[in-house]
């Protein structure tokens, strides 16, 4: 690996490794092979509530955002606008509602925010007061890290050490300017990470035919290669640091040079990069979701439904960029990410499969039917399944042609749009007390208005 800073190479070096003429550090076979024998197989992404705690790990799969987007896409006009640190609150709001959204990593850049420290702290707030799901969001500097932590403390009471027993922020750290080069600042705010206790996604996100190789078996190998070297780092630091392996493997469109979220190659791409980090028995995290439709329409549906799909049914832990992203994570949208929050309550039931015992092979209520006056439709079995066998849509419509157009012949956009609205009108988290905000905010700088955590200015019930 190039560019390796001095808190990497003090504890590689002394274990086997070595620094070449060209100042690349080596990693020998039998380190790695330590480092993921030391790694953590699992760990606890706690919430600040801890009822909505996931264990990250195993066979278990969960779906959550992601992204870096700078600009919001809105419904009424269907144009992209700058996003602000107003939007990167209300999509916490948001998703705080969505059933099954189970983690939330910052969507979007607030473009408000001029200053590093302001982006990286504002962010980190807004994301956290917007919901109790686990959370997670990045960082440019390591004196931010720091920084946000001693606030995540004062929010959970204000004793020190407070968020590293209870850890419900994970840090997307980029630490890799591909091909097998370390990026300077993320690698330092790493260092703080492991130093301060926040788990870390170890994120490397090569474009194959730009930045790894063309060949898909080849970016997925350099995405490993990247990834593990973080991680034999990481361990060599604090064995059993909690991390994810987060190989993020992107696509380029070979004709134009653009980036392809939504494309087959993506999908399956994606798919196997959580099949070798659960070889390995490492907590997967991939990215899928990231539509290159500009809007929420079929094209932005089939893309979303297939690389999802695909993510969850290979395994991988956590699903990241799974709900709201379009225009190949230059966008996120309100309506989306209710909309695929339906996709992936579809998706969850897809992998839970059909559960086969004496009670659901139901022999005895055929049985019942065929030779009494009964139907299945009121047969208490059918009864007791409603809620444990099926899913339901929030936004879906499977009403007939008749009826849909008797109800207003509505596009699930719509129907998702006053479903936004009617959520970012009312639900305002209040699991940090007034009290403990206004020390945050003094403390801090804070800059998202005070009163928005109480009444929205934006959004007005439908």
């Amino acid at each position: 690996m190039g560019t390796p800073i001095p808190e990497f190479i003090e504890v590689v070096v002394p274990a086997g490794g070595w620094v070449d003429e060209d100042e690349r550090l080596h990693f020998p076979r039998s380190l790695v092979e330590d480092a993921v024998d030391m790694a953590a197989k699992s760990f606890t992404w706690h919430g600040f509530d801890d009822d909505r705690s996931i264990e990250v790990g195993g066979d278990r799969v969960h779906f959550g955002t992601a992204g870096a987007a700078v600009s919001v896409y809105e419904h009424e006009t269907r144009k992209h606008r700058p996003s602000e640190l107003q939007d990167v609150y209300d999509v916490a709001r948001l998703v705080d509602t969505l059933e099954h959204v189970h983690f939330h990593v910052r969507t979007l850049v607030a473009r408000d925010m001029v200053e590093a420290r302001d982006l990286d702290v504002n962010t980190a707030y807004a994301v956290a007061m917007g919901t109790t799901k686990p959370i997670g969001t990045s960082f440019f500097q390591p004196e931010h890290v720091h920084e946000v932590v001693d606030m995540f403390d004062e929010m959970l009471g204000g004793q020190s050490g407070s968020f590293a027993k209870r850890p419900f922020c994970v840090a997307n750290n980029t630490f890799v300017v591909p091909p097998l080069r370390y990026a300077e600042d993320a690698v330092w705010s790493m260092v703080a990470q492991v130093r301060t206790g926040m788990p870390i996604n170890l994120l490397s996100a090569g474009q194959a035919g730009a930045t790894s190789p063309a060949a898909l078996a080849g970016s997925l190998a350099q995405a490993l290669a990247e990834c593990l070297s973080a991680l034999t780092c990481v361990n060599l630091m604090n064995p059993g640091h909690p991390c994810v392996m987060g190989l993020w493997p992107f696509v380029s469109d070979l004709r134009t040079g653009a980036m392809s979220g939504g494309s087959g190659e993506e999908a399956v791409l994606n798919a196997a990069a959580a099949q070798v980090a659960n070889w390995l028995g490492l907590p997967s995290g991939v990215a899928a979701g990231m539509a290159d439709s500009k809007m929420p329409d079929n094209q932005a549906g089939h893309e979303k439904g297939l690389t999802v799909a695909l993510a969850a049914h290979a395994g991988a832990n956590l699903v990241y960029e799974s709900a709201g992203m379009l225009a190949s994570l230059l966008a996120c949208s309100f309506e989306a990410l209710v909309i695929d929050n339906d996709m992936l309550g579809a998706i969850n039931r897809t992998v839970r499969g059909i559960e086969i015992d004496e009670g659901t092979l139901a022999t005895g209520v055929i049985r019942d039917v065929v030779h009494g006056p009964s139907h299945f439709l009121g047969d208490d079995q059918t009864l007791s399944m409603m809620q444990t066998e099926y899913v339901y849509p929030v936004v879906g419509d499977r009403l007939s042609p008749d009826d849909w157009f008797d109800a207003g012949a509505t596009s699930v956009d719509e129907r998702a749009r006053r479903h936004v609205a009617e959520v970012l009108s009312t639900h305002f988290p209040t699991h940090i007390v007034p009290e403990g905000d206004a020390v945050v905010r003094e403390r801090f700088g804070i800059l998202l208005p005070v009163g928005e955590l109480t009444t929205s200015s934006r959004w007005q019930k439908p």
